[in-house]
C-alpha cells in the first residue's frame, strides 16, 4: 500500500530524497548536542561552553552534572566534546575535562 502511494505521488523507491539539514545554526547545534548527550550518558546538562562549525558538521562542548553534592559548589561537572553531522545527528563524543563546580579555570 505504501509502495502504491509513492507511485501516485511521483516518488520511486530508487529516487534520491534530499533532506534539509535540521541544524540551522549554532543554537540548534547546541540544543541537539545537549539532548543527544543527555540521552546517552543519563546525566543532566548544565550548559554549553563552546560551539564551532567544522567541515562536516558541528563541534559542541557540553557541560554535564556528573555528581551532585551538598554544598552545590562541590558538585562534580564534566565537559564533553560532541561531534554532530550537518543534520544534527551525534557522530561521537568524549569527556575532555572533569572539575568541581567551585573551581576556577587555570
Amino acid at each position: 500500500m505504501a509502495e502504491e502511494r509513492r507511485r501516485r505521488a511521483g516518488n520511486s523507491p530508487t529516487k534520491a530524497v534530499r533532506r534539509t539539514p535540521s541544524v540551522r545554526g549554532a543554537g540548534d547545534a547546541a540544543r541537539a548536542a545537549g539532548r543527544s548527550l543527555e540521552g546517552l550518558i543519563g546525566h543532566p546538562t548544565e550548559g554549553v561552553s563552546a560551539v564551532r562549525r567544522v567541515d562536516d558538521g558541528w563541534c559542541v562542548v557540553v557541560d554535564v552534572l556528573e555528581l551532585a553534592r551538598i554544598p552545590d559548589t562541590t558538585s562534580l561537572l564534566a565537559s564533553y566534546e560532541v561531534q554532530l553531522d550537518q543534520d544534527g545527528e551525534l557522530m561521537e563524543y568524549r569527556r575532555v575535562r572533569r572539575y568541581r563546580r567551585g573551581s576556577a579555570d587555570e
